[in-house]
């Protein structure tokens, strides 16, 4: 059986790239392909601690961050095309803000 550690490790590691990628990318698919990480990052620790105490509680949690993030991720791609039609462009240091 792998240790509890092991998981959490991991998702501290994907959760930090995550969070990187967010501050230091200018691009907006990116940064959303990072806010994913980071959500799946948290659904390894709802799973690792749900395996440790051995109920169901984290895998009901994981499901609704799981929801949550394809409601964001459907949004979010709609957001950046209506954006790239107007203005041609997904870069975020360009779009300062959403008036035309």
């Amino acid at each position: 059986m792998v240790p509890i550690s092991y998981y959490l490790i991991l998702a501290a590691a994907l959760f930090c790239l995550g969070m990187f990628g967010v501050l230091v990318r200018r691009n907006a698919l990116v940064v959303f392909m990072c806010v994913e990480l980071m959500l799946n990052a948290a659904n390894l620790t709802f799973l690792a601690f749900a395996r440790m105490r051995g109920d169901s509680i984290g895998h009901v949690s994981a499901f609704f961050v799981i929801a949550v993030a394809a409601a964001e991720a459907a949004m979010g791609l709609a957001i950046v095309i209506a954006v790239f039609r107007s203005r041609g462009s997904v870069n975020i240091d360009e779009i300062k803000t959403m008036k035309h």
